[in-house]
């Protein structure tokens, strides 16, 4: 019988190899019609006596099995209908379990979500070294509903189990063999053998070990429990998150040792968590990072060689990234003495991801120190990252532009300067670009890609492809004072530095935006960034906007407290970095009163830029805010979260707390966008 997803042979040693071939799609990933076709296909296999076991393989490149096929969570109509499509695949993969024959998951690439919960129901897993396994689904608002809470769990112990669950986090595949989670891990030359080797040997099953199987009985899990749930509390708020405290409190009410009644109660809880705001939100979000994916992916753009001119903090690490992405890099400064730095960083990234000596020796090869600028003229990518000056900025680009080949791109890294003041300089400034990466680099995934108004929409695509290829998302923005993040961010920055100026602690005000869902609050935010870049910024932004600058800000630049980079900023830092809390008198009053304030300053500089055609529509403002401030996930981005709101009666509330205030501001009504603009 043939199948359009799967494909069967059977090998010299009667082996059958059961490939995983999705069909019109470049990625493995299981909806219904997979679901059903592999239900066949076990059910078959239930009673085959001429094989020796399978081996289920991926019949694609790109990977083992990615997950579920996310589009279908939104096509739930209830939570009865989630329920169902759950229990089905629980029901499938015990099938699966259950097969008298030998079954090994061969996993090369990434294993994730479903694609793991079908590997843990075969009897074996062997898994190329570098391959990536986990169980990332509380990043969409949901927990693993096919099985996967009670198998990992049972199979490796509740202390590395849960912490997998709980987290997200994926492993790679000799780390998954260390925990247990795969019983070998090999290069992928050896891959194949290895999964022969355990249908034709059949060696002892994985069983966890004694001290694992203990976390697991009632008493074990009322102590661990109580220890995660403290744990978890103390980095995210159940009301926003619920799905991980939602596994928890299955795993320690019923275990893993009855699994009917485990499954039964993974399977209820996941299908009211596909009705949560927060997997609505955060299913959305994936889908907005999928967009991002997706932007220029028909252009053809191959750059062999960077050159990265400025090798501070952001220049030194846009180079390290790019280096450890596979490209060739030149590193250009004035002085060998200033590049030092950035390579000993270098260094430390490299060995951070790369992990293989091997690996690090060659990421180090491709980053080259060049004082002199030899790797201008052969470079296919110039990025400059120097400081934020306009007539040195153009000083630097017509030196480039002198010496480039005529076909290479030119890029800024500006935070905030428009395109059109630095390429008045330049011969052809339809070369001129914007990549403006955030800090830190290796962390944070948004890269704002800035057209200006002589820019070539060519040269744009180009460095929306190459964003894609050193594996960042690109945003594309209008060149405008700020650009988009930076644009949004200071208004509500300033704004909380004047709540300080009115008396109230800056724990509460940092309290406040942490309780809405920001990873730190705007204190935190701003010491961290660095007070001297923030003034920076509000300056050359109150040029345009006329914004007042709080002269408390002034003062502690001034004294050269520029936050956590000297020690001491608004808070105080020991020499680790760690903030020092301060001594505050206790803030009796609700804290909501100050999250609006600071987020409605946000949607009002937010629904300016849409009305500006800073960016296209919400959908990418929100993305931008979201991979490029953390601005809180679950609510799904500012424009979302005020229609959820309602964007009228945010609007009425804001312009009373401005007149409240005294400010003689004009403000267009935001319900005056454009609907294709809101989304």
């Amino acid at each position: 019988m043939s199948y359009q997803n799967w494909r069967l042979e059977t090998t010299a040693d009667q082996i059958l190899m059961l490939y995983f071939d999705k069909q019109n799609s470049s990625v493995n990933t299981l909806d219904h019609q997979v679901m059903d076709e592999l239900s066949n296909i076990i059910d078959t296999l239930a009673n085959d006596t001429t094989h020796k076991g399978v081996i289920i393989a991926s019949g694609k490149k790109s990977g083992f099995i990615a997950g579920a096929d996310i589009s279908q969570f939104t096509k739930f109509k209830d939570i009865d209908a989630a329920y169902e499509v759950l229990t089905k695949g629980q029901h499938i993969f015990n099938k699966l379990e259950a097969l008298k024959m030998p079954t090994v998951a061969m996993i090369d690439g990434f294993c994730l979500g479903g694609g793991a919960e079908l590997a843990l129901a075969c009897r074996y897993r062997v898994a190329e070294e570098n391959s990536r396994l986990g169980l990332p689904e509380v990043k969409l608002g949901i927990y693993p509903g096919w099985g996967g809470t009670v198998r990992l769990v049972r199979l490796i112990g509740a202390f590395q189990g849960l912490n997998l669950i709980l987290t997200g986090q994926t492993v790679s595949g000799k780390a998954a063999a260390k925990m247990g989670v795969v019983d070998v891990a090999v290069p992928k030359r050896q891959l194949l053998h290895a999964a022969k080797y355990y249908i034709l040997k059949q060696p002892p099953v994985h069983q966890p070990s004694t001290i694992q199987s203990l976390t697991n009985k009632k008493l074990s899990r009322q102590i661990i429990g109580s220890y995660l749930r403290k744990k978890m509390k103390a980095k995210v708020n159940p009301l926003h998150y619920p799905a991980p405290f939602n596994a928890l409190d299955n795993w320690e009410h019923v275990g893993v040792d009855n699994p009917e009644v485990a499954l039964e109660r993974e399977a209820k809880g996941c299908a009211k968590l596909f009705f949560s705001d927060t997997c609505q939100n955060l299913v959305r979000v994936f889908f907005l990072q999928e967009k991002m994916k997706g932007l220029a992916k028909d252009t053809s753009f191959n750059p062999q060689h960077i050159h990265v001119i400025g090798a501070g903090t952001m220049g030194g690490d846009i180079a390290a990234w790019c280096a450890l992405r596979g490209f060739t890099v030149t590193l250009q400064d004035l002085e060998p003495r200033y590049i030092a730095p950035a390579i000993k960083r270098a260094h430390a990234l490299f060995k951070d991801k790369l992990k293989e000596r091997y690996l690090i020796e060659a990421a180090m090869d491709r980053l080259i120190p060049d004082v002199a600028g030899y790797g201008l003229p052969k470079a296919d990518l110039i990025i400059e990252a120097v400081v934020e000056d306009l007539s040195i900025k153009q000083n630097i680009f017509k030196m480039i532009e002198a010496k480039a080949k005529p076909q290479a791109i030119l890029a800024t890294n500006t935070s905030s300067i428009p395109l059109d003041e630095i390429n008045t300089v330049l011969q052809l400034p339809e070369r001129l670009v914007g990549i403006h990466y955030f800090n830190p680099v290796a962390k944070m995934q948004l890269v704002e890609v800035v057209k200006g108004d002589r820019t070539s929409p060519m040269v744009v695509e180009k460095a929306i492809s190459f964003v894609r290829k050193i594996d960042r998302l690109p945003l594309p923005v209008k060149s405008s004072p700020g650009f988009l993040v930076n644009r949004i961010l200071m208004p509500y920055l300033l704004e909380s530095v004047e709540l300080l100026n009115e008396g109230i602690p800056m724990t509460a005000i940092d309290k406040a935006m942490v309780n809405f869902g920001m990873p730190m609050g705007p204190i935190t935010l701003a010491d961290t960034v660095g007070l001297d870049v923030c003034l920076s910024v509000a300056k050359y932004l109150g040029k345009y906007f006329h914004t007042p600058i709080p002269q408390r800000l002034v003062e502690l630049v001034e004294k050269r407290k520029l936050g956590k980079k000297t020690g001491e900023g608004f808070y105080k830092y020991d020499k680790n970095g760690k903030q020092i809390r301060p001594h505050q008198p206790p803030y009796d009053k609700p804290l909501e009163p100050i999250a609006d304030r600071l987020v409605l300053r946000m949607l009002n500089e937010a629904f300016a830029c849409l009305r500006e055609g800073v960016v296209a529509n919400g959908d990418l403002l929100d993305a931008g805010m979201i991979f490029g401030t953390g601005f809180a996930p679950f609510r799904g981005g500012p424009i979302h979260y005020a229609k959820s709101q309602g964007i009228h009666t945010l609007y009425e509330q804001f312009v009373k707390q401005c007149e409240a205030r005294g400010e003689k501001i004009s403000m267009q009504s935001w319900e005056e966008e454009d609907e294709e603009k809101v989304g």
